[in-house]
């Protein structure tokens, strides 16, 4: 029997550092890899300094995240000296050779067996059956509470600002029983949220047709509005993102009205001048989006809506964005997100309209963002008064900091609990809403 004292150094246990930047379905791609890892016998370091090696995971979509990238892996290379890359970047290797000649090895996004096999070159693994063991969910990232539930990789759409088609592929769906199995184990692990990602939720089994497959000894299709209610029998939060408003979403929302889902919807709608969209290669009809949104919250009144918004796409005008900023208050969008756009290298934007100025992007930035705080802050003080339910992420001495059905971690809002008993983390608390700011609701727990 294993001496419970002995150290990981005295069994020789190997010992990796792990990067993860980018997106969540780049963070589910690293705990595919960890989850790997972890049952071949490595283990796990925060700090590269006295591991064996380093895995950079990169995020290749801008280059401000590119050069994010890059600094990391030569960090990692600065403090350990052995380093592997993978993720987005890696489709364009070049670009990481050439500034890091010295890295170990270079693999592409989703190359899990590449990746693993360039480990074990470097490193080969020491078998362990103490080690070797790990939970049947696999290594995650995120707390233990919620975890982001991938239902496919790659995309089919050919927005003229993105290159993701050409690092990451065309659409390809996992077959509904495969999801469905492996949020069962989340949930059997503990998990209280599932989140719902890939390039575009909605497209989820376009490829494979929407092939059935089993699952509970019954057959669920690979298709957007069966998988959501399937999902929706699991008893946990379900959180969808990335969602494109094609017409079959509006399937989804009596769903949400009976609580089979979160009511809450991420869409990226972009833009919503006719001729910026049309630019992006994306539908311009935002006269019936509006309308749909009307009619989605008639169903369900208390639906979430998030969305991404780019200012200062090529070509853009002050026409443009005053059309832009009036959709945005007439859609009363919940939560918004904005980007000022980034030329990205072999992207079709770049050559389709006169680049605006960086100092009109930020002044238009700014006004799409104090456009929106006072959005936000109207649709928040609606919910003084009321009772919310509320997942607690984190824990203090008197308030704990927590996200109801409407808020998304590390995206949305937060709500701060004041409690007279200790919250847990991962609880589900009742709270009043007391107070609201531009972001962020405060309250007070009143049932457990």
């Amino acid at each position: 029997m294993r001496d419970p004292t002995a150290k990981d150094e005295d069994i020789g246990a190997p010992k990796v550092s792990f990067v993860s930047l980018g997106c969540p379905k780049a963070l589910v791609d690293s705990e595919r890899i960890i989850t790997r890892l972890r049952a071949e016998g490595y283990e796990l370091s925060r700090q590269h300094e006295g591991s064996d090696l380093v895995i950079v995971n990169t995020c290749g979509f801008l280059d401000s995240a590119k050069a994010e990238s890059l600094t990391a892996i030569g960090n990692a290379l600065k403090d350990n000296g052995k380093v592997i890359v993978t993720g987005c970047m890696g489709a364009e290797p070049e670009s990481i050779s050439s500034a890091y000649p010295d890295v170990l090895a270079i693999t592409g996004p989703q190359q899990y067996e590449s990746v693993v096999d360039a480990v074990h070159r470097a490193l080969p693994p020491k078998h362990d059956p103490f080690l070797d063991l790990v939970p049947p969910e696999g290594i995650k990232l995120t707390p233990r509470h919620y975890a982001y539930l991938k239902i496919s990789e790659g995309c089919n759409n050919r927005c003229t600002f993105c290159i993701i088609p050409r690092l990451r592929g065309d659409l390809v769906s996992r077959p509904a029983g495969d999801v469905l199995r492996e949020a069962e184990k989340l949930v059997k692990a503990g998990v209280k949220e599932l989140l719902v990602i890939s390039q575009d939720t909605s497209a989820y089994g376009l490829d494979i047709k929407y092939a059935a497959s089993q699952w509970r000894d019954k057959d669920v299709r690979a298709k957007f509005i069966d998988l959501a209610s399937a999902l929706g029998e699991l008893g946990v939060w379900i959180r969808l993102h990335y969602v494109y408003p094609y017409p079959h979403v509006d399937d989804v929302i009596p769903l949400m009205a009976d609580r089979k889902v979160l009511p809450y919807l991420d869409i990226p709608f972009q833009h919503a001048s006719p001729e910026v969209l049309k630019r992006m290669r994306r539908p311009a009809a935002q006269e019936k989006t509006l309308e749909r949104l009307a009619r989605w919250r008639e169903i369900c009144p208390d639906l979430t809506l998030r969305s991404t918004f780019i200012v200062g796409f090529p070509g853009e005008t002050e026409e443009d964005f005053d059309i832009l900023l009036q959709w945005l208050e007439e859609a009363s969008l919940d939560r918004v997100g904005c980007f000022k756009y980034e030329p990205v290298k072999g992207a079709a934007a770049n050559d389709m309209g006169a680049p605006v100025p960086d100092e009109v992007k930020e002044e238009r930035w700014h006004r799409f963002m104090q456009a929106q705080q006072k959005i936000s802050t109207r649709r928040l003080k609606r919910k003084v008064g009321t009772r919310q339910k509320v997942i607690i992420d984190e824990v203090g001495p008197s308030v704990a900091k927590g996200r109801s059905m409407a808020d998304a971690p590390e995206i949305d809002g937060s709500v701060y609990v004041a409690s007279h008993r200790p919250l847990r983390v991962g609880e589900i608390a009742t709270v009043k809403i007391e107070r609201a700011d531009e972001y962020d609701l405060h309250g007070s727990a009143v049932g457990f």
